[in-house]
C-alpha cells in the first residue's frame, strides 16, 4: 500500500513506571515502518477499567499517518507490546505493563476474529475519548459519530492530566 492513512493509537500501562512505560511507547512509535508519528495526547491517569483490582493506569493516544494496512499495524503494534515485557497471555482488564490499542485507522469498519475497527468500547471509555479529543476532536469515527460530542457525552469521572 502507497496510500498514506490516518491511525490512531491508544497508550496505556499500570506497571513498572506507567507514566515512563507510556512514553517509552510514544518513542517506539516513531521508529514503525512506513509511519509517522505526528501527535500525542497530553497524559492521564484513570481509574482502571473493568472488574479486576489493580493500580491506576497512566493513558495517552497517539495520532499516526501509516502505509501499513490495519493488520500489518496492529502485527507492529503488538510487537513493541511483546518488546517491552507484556505477557503473550494476560487476563482481560487486568493490570498491564502497557496496552496499544489500534482505534482507528482511516475510515475503515471491520469486525474479525483479530480486529475491529473502529476500536470496541471506545465511546464508553473516557481515557480514550478525552485524550483523542485533544488531538483529533473533529474525528468522524465511522458508525460512532464525531470525538468531540462523544468525549461530551462521556463523564471525567476518575480521569486526571498528569
Amino acid at each position: 500500500m502507497d496510500t498514506w492513512q490516518p491511525a490512531w493509537i491508544g497508550v496505556g500501562s499500570n506497571l513498572e513506571d506507567p507514566r515512563g512505560k507510556v512514553l517509552a511507547a510514544l518513542e517506539r512509535l516513531k521508529q514503525l515502518p512506513r509511519t509517522r508519528l505526528v501527535s500525542t495526547s497530553r497524559l492521564y491517569r484513570s481509574r482502571p477499567f473493568g472488574p479486576v483490582a489493580q493500580p491506576d493506569f497512566v493513558n495517552a493516544v497517539a495520532g499516526v499517518l501509516t502505509q501499513l494496512d490495519p493488520p500489518a499495524l496492529l502485527k507492529e503494534l503488538h510487537a513493541i507490546e511483546v518488546s517491552m515485557g507484556r505477557p503473550e497471555h494476560h487476563d482481560r482488564w487486568g493490570p498491564r505493563i502497557i496496552d496499544l490499542d489500534l482505534l482507528a485507522w482511516g475510515r475503515e469498519r471491520r469486525s474479525d476474529a483479530h480486529l475491529a475497527l473502529p476500536h470496541p468500547g471506545i465511546v464508553e471509555r473516557n481515557f480514550v475519548l478525552y485524550p483523542l479529543a485533544e488531538i483529533a476532536p473533529d474525528l468522524d469515527l465511522p458508525g460512532l459519530g464525531r470525538v468531540a460530542d462523544l468525549a461530551a457525552a462521556v463523564t471525567a469521572e476518575g480521569l486526571t492530566l498528569l
